[in-house]
């Protein structure tokens, strides 16, 4: 989980163009970083690019903070 929670943490910093000090499980997309719905839509591609993945659009609308992110990829890595 360490190890994919800095690489979705890379990703973010990546497309929202942020510093990567405001990035911790518990932050919001919406409410903490201001991703409006393209940049949700670039952060689950860029999810899914990375860890070579693909997020249904159903779990995609679960993802709400960074953590949700962790434990989505997570759950579709064991899956692989």
């Amino acid at each position: 989980m360490a190890n994919t929670f800095e690489t979705v943490k890379e990703v973010i910093v990546d497309v929202l163009k942020i510093d990567d000090s405001d990035v911790n499980l518990e932050t919001r997309f919406i409410e903490d970083l201001k991703a409006d719905s393209m940049d949700q839509f670039f952060l689950i591609d860029g999810f899914c690019e990375k860890f070579n993945v693909n997020i249904t659009d159903e779990d995609a609308r679960d993802i709400r903070t960074v953590g949700d992110a962790v434990s989505k990829v997570d759950a579709y890595l064991a899956n692989k």
